[in-house]
């Protein structure tokens, strides 16, 4: 612990102390908090850092004796496929975050991913490297060796939210928290229980020595990049691999989903597809049974085809299952040779187990199970105060955005932060205000620079507030979009002249498994069809007043937001380089103007003073600029 904060928190540990003794609070003897991090991976040291930054009194619980304790083992063949893009052309901090996916942020360059490694997927060891720096130039308060075994709520009425939370330790420590932020990810191996699965080997441990797999046929469960990278370690060595599961091959550059399968892990799918005995198959692993034949040979076969006699009734069985096994008695049913090993490679969830029942978040629906279910704000559903920071918080937008993904969450930690920065100390969210005469420039300049609004697209929005008759304006940045209702109670600022949200997006058609991304006519030239974009491109929503909570609800399928009064889209380019004063900065502004009735082109002086001599209304730029003594001068070749 820095000595800095020691005397802090051991004062704060009596006084807690004594005010349980007087109080009678249980547990008796707790150390109080007004915010409780658990975990101190990088969302844990995000938010950290916010709070560091701001003063607040904060503790991090680890369980480990290091920051990033997750990365010392996984991935287990310890190469990251978030990309550490070095170079891109230009110095402009914010814009090269949009290509840097490792670098949680902060106010010391040289705290940037691209001094750690020189590797585009960088070694999973300079993330545990590069985290512990992170903690330790920060002087970011970390209480390691802390394992938190179980959280429970007591009512307060007193307390920020109606109650506080009580964390208890390993070493039954108590502490007492305002507000918890559980950034624990998910850790917890995903262990189906069916027929046999004391024979599978997990991710978690299995050998990720080549030379254990020499000659042998393998057979793994799951088709993520876990189940990929594992087979292409060994895919050199083995006889053959299998490897099933019962959703489809998702691949990340037809979804654009990041945790979808990466190009760096599909060697599995070249050698199915160009018959090198590889191969992969769709089946429920609920359906499934392993068979461990006299000569330790391990046989896969479907529970109905087992006891044919019942296979009639079994009505759950799905059409995977059939294109596993062929119909019975068939002899050439797909998996009809044995294998000598089955590894199970289905990810991991969340850790419920520690929270009682009356603190346990609730538990995602569906495919999102694995996580808890969360707020547009990140804070639980059922449970004012607890907030899910970092991979855990994923349920937001998942298979979306990359909010499950450090180049995604450093974004939603801050949007948090602002959050209860404005809820409990009265700190307004960030804006600036300025003449609507600089509308049109300060969306140009975020569309072109702005890293969280590009990698948290359709999470994330700016919003443009008008203000004074839509003659100035405030702009926020990366606000949670799904939250845009609360916008008020969020930020303490108010859109009673309308409002501009500025968002990005991938064309609706254009992100999903069976998307031809690479057909000839997939991108969009001409901004007179800009709403046609497939790529990711901006897209501007004007509002008249604040959607409501009805109007979210029941906005269009796959739109972020509900239908607006106006929208105009920017048409995609093929640099992400939205600069283009004919193509993209006109049609902008003259999408501004028809939302505000106004010109907002920028006038010479001279121009300006015929203006005022011949018009009753003036340009906002002459308003701003020329009767305020600022505006251009104009010179001999003008």
């Amino acid at each position: 612990m820095p000595a800095s904060w020691v005397s802090s928190t051991l004062g704060t540990l009596v006084a807690g102390v004594v005010l349980a003794s007087v109080c009678g609070a249980e547990p008796s003897n707790f150390l109080h908090l007004d915010y409780c991090v658990i975990g101190a991976g990088p969302g844990g040291l995000q938010i950290a850092y916010f709070l560091q930054q701001s003063h607040r009194q904060y503790l991090v619980f680890e369980r480990s004796d290091v920051s990033g304790s997750f990365f010392v083992r996984y991935p287990r063949h310890r190469k990251l496929i978030s990309i550490n893009k070095r170079y891109t052309g230009k110095q402009n901090k914010e814009f090269n975050l949009r290509h840097d996916w490792n670098s949680l942020l902060g106010h010391d360059d040289n705290l940037l991913y691209k001094h750690y490694s020189k590797d585009f997927f960088p070694h999973a060891d300079t993330m545990v490297h590069y985290l512990n720096d992170f903690t330790r130039i920060f002087a970011l308060k970390v209480q390691y060796n802390t394992e938190i075994k179980r959280i429970e709520v007591e009512r307060d009425s007193e307390a920020w939210n109606g109650h506080h939370f009580f964390l208890t330790d390993q070493n039954h420590h108590h502490y007492r928290c305002s507000v918890l932020l559980v950034a624990t990810g998910v850790w917890v191996p995903n262990v189906p229980d069916f027929p046999g699965s004391q024979h599978v080997e997990g991710y978690e441990n299995v050998s990720v020595d080549p030379t254990d797999f020499v000659g042998q046929s393998v057979l793994i469960l799951g088709r993520g990049n876990a189940a990929l990278e594992t087979a292409d370690n060994i895919i050199g060595v083995t006889n053959f691999i299998h490897a099933v599961s019962r959703s489809r091959l998702r691949l990340a550059w037809a979804t654009h989903y990041v945790g979808d399968i990466r190009a760096v892990n599909n060697g599995l799918l070249d050698t199915y597809q160009l018959k090198s005995l590889d191969g992969l198959l769709e089946g429920d692993l609920s359906h499934i049974v392993i068979i461990r034949d006299k000569k330790g040979k391990l046989h896969l076969r479907l529970k109905h085809h087992l006891n044919r006699s019942n296979a009639s009734q079994d009505m759950s069985m799905t059409i995977h299952d059939q294109r596993l096994l062929s119909e019975e008695g068939a002899d050439n049913f797909a998996v009809r040779l044995p294998y000598d090993r089955v590894i199970r490679c289905l990810g991991w969830t969340f850790d419920f187990s520690i929270f009682s029942n009356v603190a346990m978040p609730q538990r995602g629906r569906g495919r999102m199970d694995k996580y808890p279910l969360v707020k547009a704000t990140y804070e639980a559903v059922n449970l004012p105060g607890m907030f899910i920071i970092g991979t855990a918080s994923h349920s937001v937008d998942y298979r979306k955005a990359a909010g499950g993904f450090i180049h995604g969450f450093r974004y939603t930690a801050r949007a948090v932060h602002r959050l209860l920065e404005h809820r409990h100390h009265g700190v307004h969210w960030p804006a600036t205000a300025l003449p609507v005469s600089q509308l049109t420039n300060v969306i140009t300049k975020r569309i072109n620079e702005a890293s969280g609004i590009y990698q948290m697209f359709s999470v994330l929005a700016d919003v443009v507030l008008l203000q004074k008759n839509a003659t100035q304006f405030e702009y926020l940045e990366e606000y949670p979009i799904g939250a845009l209702p609360h916008l008020w109670q969020n930020t303490g600022k108010k859109a009673e002249n309308g409002l501009f949200v500025i968002n990005l997006e991938y064309g609706s058609n254009f992100s999903k498994p069976e998307a031809d991304v690479f057909h000839p006519s997939r991108s969009v030239g001409d901004p007179k069809h800009a709403w046609l974009s497939n790529f990711l491109h901006p897209v501007i929503y004007f509002y008249r007043h604040i959607p409501t909570e009805t109007e979210m609800t029941q906005r269009p399928k796959q739109w972020p937001l509900p239908r607006p009064s106006s929208i105009h889209h920017v048409v995609e380019d093929f640099l992400t380089d939205w600069t283009a004063a004919r193509a993209h900065i006109l049609p902008l502004r003259r999408f501004l103007e028809t939302c505000l009735h106004t010109d907002l082109r920028n006038y010479f002086a001279e121009s300006c003073f015929k203006f005022a001599l011949t018009q009753q209304h003036l340009p906002p730029s002459c308003r701003h600029g020329y009767l305020n003594g600022q505006g251009l001068l104009g010179n001999e070749s003008l």
